[in-house]
């Protein structure tokens, strides 16, 4: 299993691997979740995937097991920022609800936002810990060699009961909201402790 982040700067180095996860985008949110993403070319994308952002993919023999993106919350394209911020702000429209935070959405050099994070369907049980554990890994060194001192991130409820035994250092910065397939929740996850 390796783990590669990709930017607009390097992706010409890794062959079908950048469109290979945002097809394995596809079939995490659009086909199994049944969310309404745009797609073109058997891809999902979004405002959000710029030069600004980096793409975490865990994969082996080709096959993109799991992606996380990170923006960084100083990020500008025309009228977007990052996710949760336009969330805020009414920007998506109110397909996440502006009340998803308990104070304003940060715009800090140090503190990138953590999206579009999914495990394929198609990866057994057994080995899923395993990828969450990569996917960890990555997403902290990565966001670490960027500069973060901190992430963001819309995820699961369930957020307590697995962070911990990653070893994420996480609080709760906005309450408990269903929001199209299941109950969110906004977190902080510190990284000044992991910081060498």
């Amino acid at each position: 299993m390796q783990t590669t982040t990709l930017s607009f700067s390097n992706l010409h180095n890794h062959g079908e691997l950048f469109a290979n996860l945002f097809r394995a985008r596809k079939q995490s949110f659009i086909i199994q979740k049944n969310w309404d993403l745009p797609e073109a070319d058997d891809m999902e994308f979004d405002q959000y995937d710029t030069p600004q952002s980096r793409w975490i993919a865990i994969h082996d023999k080709g096959e993109v097991m799991a992606g996380i993106r990170l923006t960084p919350t100083t990020a500008r394209c025309g009228i977007y920022s990052y996710m949760i911020r336009d969330a805020q702000k009414g920007i998506l429209g109110g397909s996440i609800p502006q009340d998803l935070l308990y104070e304003e959405a940060p715009v800090e050099e140090q503190t990138w936002e953590c999206s579009r994070v999914f495990v394929s369907h198609s990866i057994p049980q057994m080995y899923r810990r395993r990828v969450h554990f990569k996917m960890v890994e990555a997403m902290t060194g990565s966001a670490r060699e960027l500069g973060a001192t901190r992430l963001i991130a819309l995820t699961g409820a369930n957020w307590p009961r697995w962070y911990g035994r990653c070893g994420l250092d996480a609080q709760a910065i906005g309450p408990e909201m269903w929001i199209d397939d299941g109950n969110f929740q906004c977190v902080s996850i510190n990284l000044a402790g992991k910081m060498h």
